[in-house]
């Protein structure tokens, strides 16, 4: 902006300028040839009182050369009885003409112009003075006038130039402000205000920017605390079905189920904490994802078992670490395993797998089910055509979305939905994004 105002004010102060300069300019040049011309005329007119007197060429001659022109040997006299004194250049013509209009004139010569100043001499009689101008006298001066003009031009133009820019520098430096505020708001910092000086429209922009974040910052609050609240208000009955669930005694199906209220507990629990954290979030320590996968993959076996469904697992023995929270990730794994069993027939089997491989870790979600028909709407949050909420998939996308890698849902080996996420990689001990490789794991069946 800064760029494009300097050159506005560039093109239109250079416009005046020579709006101005072209006329001074001629302005000056007629100035100095009509000095050089009436000085001319002045030197011829000293001698008229030495013409009227006599006409003696000797006398002529001596008022002559005590003039400036005649030392310059650019005056001439031709007396009414003819002749010539002096050093003349008019043409014959020239002469003739200017006795036959009986009064001062100016003629072009080689290298000048000449004054013809008739002079009435009584009974009929006149003499004729002739004053040589050179070139170089009609444009002394000139030259120095036009530089000087030019450097007063030029000078005006960077000063407007210089002015704009410093105009353009505050313009430019509030808007920058106002950017800075927006990215700030857009990366979850919703305490960011914004303060600028000008110019007055900017100002209200700031000022209904700054409303913005204000209300923003309380609908976000406001949210945060109900969720919080919703979520509390689960403890109570999660605390009664705990109570209930350690009264079943022993057996796997005891254990299974123990271990779903422990789980859903802990899920509770995390719910409040984020959302009395905030949206910003200093966490990016990040996991392995293929030991959260045999996690993930031991905790959905057992069911797997009691409703006769095949699994396996691929490349999950193989350390894939990724810049995504672990929590975060396993509740992504869960959406995508928990919608398997919720979408498919018991007996249908499915598959996990994790690889490394040129900077990217990409986890593979199968199954043998029937797959999904339109994959774009089942990512709409809230689409459902199973009964359920339509949440787990949006949720997984969202979350990895964030984490700066993609979600895309295909058909599978398997004959039914394949889901693949693709995380960047990184290194295990920064958490730092880096290129990576590795061959394709072995699988490792049930």
């Amino acid at each position: 902006m800064r760029r494009s105002l300097a050159l506005v004010s560039l093109a239109v102060t250079s416009m005046v300028a020579l709006a101005f300069l072209v006329p001074l300019m001629l302005v000056v040049y007629d100035l100095a040839r009509d000095r050089a011309l009436t000085e001319a005329e002045r030197q011829a007119s000293a001698l008229t009182p030495v013409l009227a007197i006599t006409a003696d060429p000797l006398t002529i001659a001596t008022a002559l050369a005590s003039t400036e022109f005649g030392l310059a040997q650019r005056i001439a006299v031709h007396p009414a009885e003819g002749g010539q004194i002096g050093t003349g250049r008019a043409s014959r013509e020239q002469l003739t003409e200017a006795m036959r209009l009986g009064h001062a004139s100016t003629v072009d010569v080689m290298d000048g112009k000449v004054v013809l100043q008739p002079v009435a001499l009584g009974e009929r009689r006149t003499a004729l003075v002739e004053s040589f101008v050179p070139q170089e006298e009609l444009e002394r001066g000139v030259t120095e006038a036009w530089v000087s003009l030019t450097a007063v031009a030029l000078a005006l133009v960077l000063l407007s130039v210089l002015i704009a820019d410093r105009l353009g520098t505050r313009v430019v430096r509030s808007a920058r402000t106002l950017a800075e505020g927006a990215k700030a708001i857009g990366d979850g910092d919703l305490g960011t205000r914004v303060q600028v000086s000008s110019p007055p429209e900017l100002e209200r922009t700031a000022a209904a920017f700054n409303g913005m974040a204000e209300r923003i910052g309380g609908l976000v609050t406001a949210e945060r605390e109900l969720v919080a609240d919703l979520s509390h208000r689960l403890r109570t009955p999660l605390t009664a079905l705990r109570l209930d669930a350690e009264t079943l005694g022993e057996g796997p199906g005891a254990q299974r189920i123990r271990s779903a209220v422990h789980a859903l507990e802990r899920e509770v629990d995390e719910i409040i904490r984020r959302a009395r954290r905030g949206l910003v979030d200093g966490d990016a320590t990040g996991c392995d994802a293929a030991l959260v996968g045999r996690e993930r993959l031991a905790f959905w076996a057992a069911l797997a078992e009691d409703q006769h469904r095949p699994w396996r697992q691929v490349g999950a023995d193989h350390p894939a670490p990724v810049r995504i929270a672990r929590d975060e990730l396993a509740a992504v794994l869960d959406a995508l395993l928990g919608n398997v069993f919720r979408h498919t027939e018991e007996g249908v089997g499915f598959a996990l797998g994790v690889r490394n491989r040129a900077g990217v870790v990409t986890i593979l979600v199968d199954d043998a089910g029937p797959g999904i028909a339109d994959p774009e709407e089942a990512l709409s949050r809230g689409t459902s055509g199973a009964g359920s909420t339509g949440l787990g998939l949006d949720i997984a996308h969202r979350v990895v979305r964030a984490a700066g890698g993609s979600l895309r849902i295909s058909s599978g080996p398997m004959s039914g939905t394949r889901i693949r996420l693709d995380l960047p990689a990184a290194d295990a001990s920064t958490g730092v994004a880096r290129p990576s490789s590795s061959t394709d794991p072995a699988d490792d069946h049930r």
